[in-house]
């Protein structure tokens, strides 16, 4: 995630607040800049629509600017490289009350704003367009390749829709209206082409009202280079994107299989449960501390992670871990460590005792590890919880300052 972008004033300058701005992300845009920006006039025009159009230029050398002065739209040079960084330097210089995106190689009929409009007048926070079969859109042949079509955006479109009770069919369509004001409060940051599903998921999860309207996606229109879209690339970042969105699915629930994995092999491995000619003993138990190490550890993480995102307003605080944090506190954390590091000690006392007890010489190893093993888990574990708990509170400090 980058930081939001460093955008200076725009070149003309701000004339009242009209009632909708549409925001044009540019990156050498001159073979298509001038039907987008004739459209939304057009649209302005035919349904008496008080409307700006920003081009927000992110470092053209094409003449794309040119095209924007000569047609009268607002050109706002953006330096931060980057599709989020582009929009977050319009959408910031908008003056309107609502705000229409869209990319400006033609694709997005913008003869379809009042589409948009219309819904936002009725008090929609963000209105998502849909170019998908599913939810009543249309690609026109030619205008996505398929594995977008087939694979990638449903699959994006489906995990929102599970993980995060986002009420829309296609998470990357950048044909999207909102409020200004929404915006602001959304608190974007990512600079790249995240930024699309960033929006999606901070709506969601502060349980905005989303609507959902179907356009049709017409083929790029660009003939000097080819689209800024990267399959592979940009699938990756926007998969880990929502796994950092989403740590109960990235470490709570693997780490919580992990330790009641752990906790099996602990319940097989202690009494030395015979299971056909297999004995499970000392081993069973190592592979089993190992497995609750980690698992422990994953949780964790999946902690630090949400209560950074909740301290820096990436994600709104939710019931659940507001009554986790209120439950486990520091002191409470410290009590529990205690109790893990004292019974380990214990354990590995008892351990050194038989070991006294043999003169230091050798020792029945399967039976004296039932001792070893646990007792270095559970002194790891208090030990882990000692500094997590320290941690945690650490970075909740901001969240409650």
């Amino acid at each position: 995630m980058s930081t939001p972008a460093l955008e200076r004033e725009s070149e003309q300058p701000e004339t009242g607040e009209p009632e909708l701005s549409v925001v044009l992300p540019c990156l050498n845009e001159a073979d298509t800049l001038e039907i987008c920006i004739r459209k939304a006039q057009a649209v302005f025009q035919a349904h008496g629509i008080d409307g700006e159009v920003i081009v927000a230029d992110n470092g053209s050398t094409d003449g794309s600017q040119d095209i924007a002065r000569a047609l009268d739209a607002r050109l706002v040079p953006v330096e931060q490289k980057g599709y989020g960084s582009a929009l977050i330097g319009g959408i910031r210089a908008a003056n309107g009350k609502y705000v229409v995106m869209a990319d400006a190689d033609d694709s997005y009929d913008l003869l379809e704003l009042p589409k948009f409009l219309e819904q936002l007048r009725l008090g929609y926070d963000l209105v998502q367009g849909c170019r998908l079969e599913i939810g009543g859109g249309r690609v026109l042949p030619g205008a996505m390749p398929f594995l977008h079509r087939r694979w990638g955006n449903p699959m994006f479109s489906r995990m929102a829709r599970a993980w995060f009770k986002a009420p829309i069919s296609d998470v990357y369509c950048g044909f999207r209206g909102f409020s200004k004001q929404f915006w602001l409060e959304l608190g974007q940051s990512a600079g790249g082409m995240e930024f699309a599903t960033e929006m999606i998921i901070k709506a969601s999860l502060r349980g905005s009202r989303i609507a959902e309207v179907p356009i049709t996606l017409h083929p790029d229109g660009r003939v000097s280079h080819p689209p800024h879209v990267r399959t592979f690339k940009d699938g990756w970042r926007t998969l880990r994107f929502f796994l950092m969105y989403s740590p109960r699915w990235l470490f709570v629930v693997p780490g919580a299989l992990l330790v009641a994995l752990g906790i099996v092999g602990y319940a097989l491995g202690l009494p030395g449960v015979k299971i056909g000619s297999a004995t499970l003993g000392a081993h069973t138990l190592l592979f089993a501390s190992l497995a609750i190490l980690c698992g422990y550890q994953a949780i964790l993480f999946a902690v630090f992670t949400k209560t950074f995102g909740i301290a820096e307003r990436l994600v709104p605080a939710d019931r659940r871990w507001m009554r986790f944090y209120g439950l486990i506190n520091l002191e409470r954390g410290l009590i529990l460590a205690g109790v893990a590091l004292v019974a380990g000690a214990v354990l590995l006392g008892l351990a050194v005792s038989q070991w006294a007890s043999a003169n230091f010489g050798r020792l029945d190893y399967a039976h004296t590890m039932r001792l070893v093993i646990p007792g270095a888990t559970l002194f790891a574990l208090g030990w882990q919880t000692i500094l997590s708990s320290f941690f945690v509170s650490i970075l909740g400090m901001r969240g409650t300052s």
